[in-house]
């Protein structure tokens, strides 16, 4: 099999990259290393069945060929964390529109079977008790920032079903819960990898707002499997998945694991929205999935536990001197 992975080089993508060359596929990346880093693909770099593209999506000019060289497509490539989004909107909206609109243009021409990954943030304000798929959404006014990357990414979701019933372009989309891990950088407000970062310094671990959100958080490993399972199921092609964890915790509580975790003397100290982000910022106070329907089609549910995460991301911090 060969593969395309567009922002292969972030995250999430590196961990799939690894996964697909490991069982002997071939892989192209393309990354233009704008939040993405060499360094998440380095440790794969000797390995003769990876090609690293450099370039954005949007002007790439080798885009449609590469993904006609391609048995399957996951386009990963996306403007992505909250302090990029409310700062660079116009980046947001452009990245993650026009750059997935170029990536099922290109696959809709040899009919190449296509993964689109998409957020959480695509339920907004909706203060249900877990998200299903089914659910109705609920988007913040367009005069906030905030909401210009949930609405973009659903945008994302509304092109691919729209390729597939005019088109039956083989698209699935899968929604991201909060997915961590080693290698993510709390640079773009990730507060996973920002909390272990300060905390084996230790120092102030920054809450935003009263801390009583809650998240849940997957391991990148555990969406990396659920990811492998969707492209092998027929079945999973026009719909949409969650992808996340069912156990949910406090902000304030992630805080204090991480710092008992960590062993670290760390103190925490709560910032106003508006002066972490801008003024009226709003936010999300539950964010909890139903994976009751991918859990049904493929079997899948998360294996690794919040405890887990948390001492996998302080380990990988601490072999990399806790510099995001």
């Amino acid at each position: 099999m060969k593969y395309l992975v567009t922002g292969g080089a972030g995250f999430i993508g590196s961990h799939l990259v690894e996964n697909l060359l490991s069982e002997g596929s071939e892989v192209i990346v393309v990354d233009d290393f704008s939040t993405g880093s060499r360094k998440n693909l380095e440790h794969l770099s000797r390995n003769s069945a990876l090609d690293v593209v450099e370039g954005n999506i949007l002007n790439l000019p080798e885009l449609e060929y590469l993904i006609s060289r391609s048995d399957m497509v996951y386009h990963l490539a996306a403007a992505v964390g909250v302090e990029l989004v409310v700062h660079d909107p116009v980046r947001t909206i452009t990245t993650n529109v026009h750059g997935t609109e170029k990536v099922l243009k290109g696959a809709v021409r040899k009919n190449t079977k296509l993964l689109i990954a998409s957020t959480s943030e695509v339920y907004g304000k909706s203060e249900k008790d877990s998200f299903s798929e089914r659910d109705d959404l609920l988007i913040g006014p367009s005069t906030h920032c905030r909401w210009s990357y949930a609405c973009s990414k659903l945008l994302d979701e509304f092109l691919a079903m729209a390729y597939f019933r005019s088109s039956r372009l083989p698209v699935v989309v899968a929604r991201f819960f909060n997915t961590v891990g080693p290698r993510q950088t709390g640079r773009y407000g990730m507060v996973l990898p920002r909390f272990v970062e300060k905390a084996i310094r230790n120092e102030d671990l920054q809450i935003y707002g009263d801390g009583e959100q809650s998240r849940c958080f997957c391991h990148v490993d555990d969406t990396v499997r659920a990811l492998r399972l969707l492209e092998k199921s027929d079945t999973a092609i026009g719909e949409v998945f969650n992808i996340g964890t069912r156990r949910q915790t406090t902000i304030n509580n992630l805080a204090a694991m991480v710092i008992e975790h960590v062993g670290s003397t760390s103190a925490t100290k709560h910032v106003p929205y508006e002066k972490a982000y801008e003024a009226g910022f709003e936010d999300m106070r539950r964010r909890l999935p139903d994976i009751s329907k991918i859990s049904s089609l493929t079997g899948w549910e998360p294996s690794i536990s919040l405890e887990g995460i948390i001492d996998s991301v302080a380990g990988f911090h601490r072999g990399n001197g806790a510099v995001s």
